[in-house]
């Protein structure tokens, strides 16, 4: 029984894994196009999905597993902000069902606490979901001038001194 919830843990380190790396790419190219909100978005994003490969980790190592800190997933390499955002909802919604399905097999399997930390992630990976959603619906209604305004927004600080 353990060995089902170790496997289900080490498949979600791989998925938050892949999803630490491809955020920081789209952070590194947000901030190089001067997207500071974006950037400051898909940052803050990687630095909770690298809190959840902590925790994945403490409760594979409880169950007398190892943690394999492998991807699941190259990165890819993309630099326009709606594909960056249209993958970001597919991963989140991905893992979101993942994890659902995995808590019912930790219930299954009589491992309540590994069904609670997938329920947790659940909760974590649908706010990141509704994140870029809420980003997606603000190019589309605002379009170009919503990424023109966070390049003037860092122009007006790097002018003034701010940055």
């Amino acid at each position: 029984m353990k060995e089902k919830s170790i496997n289900l843990l080490n498949k979600a380190v791989a998925d938050e894994l892949t999803a630490v790396h491809q955020y920081m790419y789209f952070h590194f190219h947000c901030d190089d196009q001067g997207y500071d909100l974006l950037a400051n978005l898909f940052k803050r994003t990687a630095i909770e999905e690298m809190v959840h490969v902590e925790d994945l980790a403490e409760r594979i190592l409880f169950l007398g597993g190892d943690v394999e800190m492998v991807v699941s997933e190259d990165v890819k390499k993309i630099h326009d902000v709606r594909e960056m955002l249209d993958l970001a909802v597919k991963m989140e919604e991905s893992s979101a069902n993942d994890y659902n399905k995995w808590a019912n097999e930790s219930s299954q399997n009589a491992d309540s606490v590994t069904k609670k930390l997938f329920e947790r992630l659940v909760e974590d990976e649908e706010r990141h979901f509704d994140q870029y959603d809420d980003e997606i619906a603000n190019l589309k209604k605002f379009g170009d001038n919503y990424l023109a305004l966070q390049s003037i927004e860092r122009s007006k600080n790097v002018g003034s001194g701010g940055e």
